[in-house]
């Protein structure tokens, strides 16, 4: 039987802060992070499309569901507020009466204990607008979930955005044109076309964020319009919009306890817990490029069992995960990254070397489910995780883009979202 090194780090790279006075510092940004060891399986996106960004249009009647389940087996006095941010993910200045329409804090009522798992935990689903309260402004987003009406016992953040389009973003993905990032690059040009948004200093008043694969580690921000005309924007750069084509994600399938999946070794289980083993990895950073279909690194929670109810039915397993290098990578850490670990590379998911076998072992818990992830490396010092060295890159790489344009006039006060688009790297 495996010995076990379960360690659950949690994330304190965000500071809460209520109408900080130090907005205006990067350190005090909210991101995607969890704040006690037993919260598990954190998802957002939009109702009925489970690998969708959880972007909401204002006046759609497609709301936003988050999910998120408890480990410690009790029922739990959890809270949530919902905080407006600029476009560096500082909470704005504007207060909350300002964006919001209802109540500024409140419970979490929607909850299920699991039924016939072998872990067992209570799942939270958190449906947003609702009746107690409604979003009235456009823009970023954080979902802030606390417990017992403390808000200093947090719980998790959860990033989202409001939608309010003014702008129409037309674009396209292809080959990286500028001669030394030929072959390994993707070049993102867009042009923002803006007739019923009057822009009168449109490299003051306009941010664009463009994101590949829901990263925003790897995000280009402040990207300025290249050529200005009449109601048109453009962003057709031969540089400064260019990405490393990566790879195509790794995957696995743990959607059933009865036998493995693609791309599992064994399904053992070892009481009280079941295990799964992937098959060893190998390094791809020289391999010549192969296709074929994935989800971007996403993941969906599913079953292959006969149950009634993924989010309740599911179980856990301790999914084991090996990557055999010839030698040890230094000035730096080997992390498993993806959805699976909201796309952080921290030492939740940071690998272990083993002198022995030579290879990177790792331990992650995760539901029952089809899931995407590559292997990054993290240098010292470092907030962008890079998957080049280990998985390589080529341009063929199917990849998906996220351009956001936010618009703060000369009198605003928040960065509105007033534009959004998504492009495919489809070669």
């Amino acid at each position: 039987m495996r010995v076990l090194v379960y360690i659950i780090v949690v994330n304190c790279c965000v500071i809460f802060t209520l109408n900080s006075q130090a907005q205006n510092e990067s350190e005090y940004h909210y991101e995607n992070a969890v704040f006690k060891e037993e919260i598990r399986t954190v998802k957002a996106f939009r109702e009925g499309y489970e690998l969708s960004d959880p972007i909401y249009e204002s006046g759609s009647d497609v709301n936003l569901i988050f999910k998120f389940d408890d480990l410690s087996n009790e029922t739990k006095n959890y809270y949530y507020t919902i905080l407006h941010c600029d476009a560096d993910w500082n909470e704005s200045y504007i207060l909350q009466n300002e964006y919001l329409d209802g109540f500024f804090d409140n419970p979490v009522t929607d909850y299920a204990p699991s039924f016939n798992t072998t872990m067992t935990y209570v799942n939270y689903l958190i449906r947003v607008p609702n009746d107690d309260v409604r979003i009235t402004k456009s823009g970023n987003y954080v979902l802030v979930v606390y417990e017992d009406q403390d808000k200093e016992k947090l719980v998790l953040t959860r990033r989202f955005q409001v939608l309010e389009p003014k702008v129409r973003v037309a674009g396209i993905v292809k080959r990286a044109t500028f001669d030394p990032f030929k072959g390994d690059n993707q070049e993102v040009d867009f042009t923002i076309y803006h007739e019923n948004l009057p822009i009168l200093n449109p490299r003051e008043e306009v941010k664009v964020v463009i994101m590949k694969n829901g990263r925003w580690d790897t995000a280009i921000r402040d990207l300025k319009p290249l050529f200005i005309k009449e109601h048109e924007l453009d962003y057709n750069y031969d540089k400064e919009n260019v990405f490393p084509g990566g790879n195509e994600y790794r995957y696995f399938d743990i959607r059933t306890r009865k036998y493995t999946g693609e791309n599992v070794a064994s399904i053992d289980f070892f009481r009280p817990y079941y295990h799964a083993t992937l098959m060893a990895d190998e390094l791809r950073a020289n391999k010549k490029y192969f296709p074929y279909k994935e989800m971007n690194g996403k993941y969906v929670v599913e079953s292959q069992d006969r149950v009634d109810d993924y989010d309740t039915e599911c179980d856990y397993f301790f999914v084991h995960f090996t990557l055999p290098l010839e030698a040890q990578l230094v000035g730096g850490s080997v992390n498993v990254f993806g959805a699976l670990t909201s796309w952080n590379a921290n030492k939740s998911n940071e690998m272990t070397w083993n002198y022995e076998t030579a290879s990177y072992e790792l331990t992650l818990l995760l539901k029952q489910g089809y899931y995407n992830y590559q292997y990054v490396y993290v240098p010292e010092g470092s907030k962008k995780a890079d998957a080049t060295v280990l998985e390589g890159s080529h341009y063929e790489t199917e990849n998906e883009y996220q351009i956001f344009v936010y618009y703060k006039g000369i009198s605003g006060r928040y960065d509105q979202l007033v534009g959004y688009k998504q492009l495919k790297a489809d070669f």
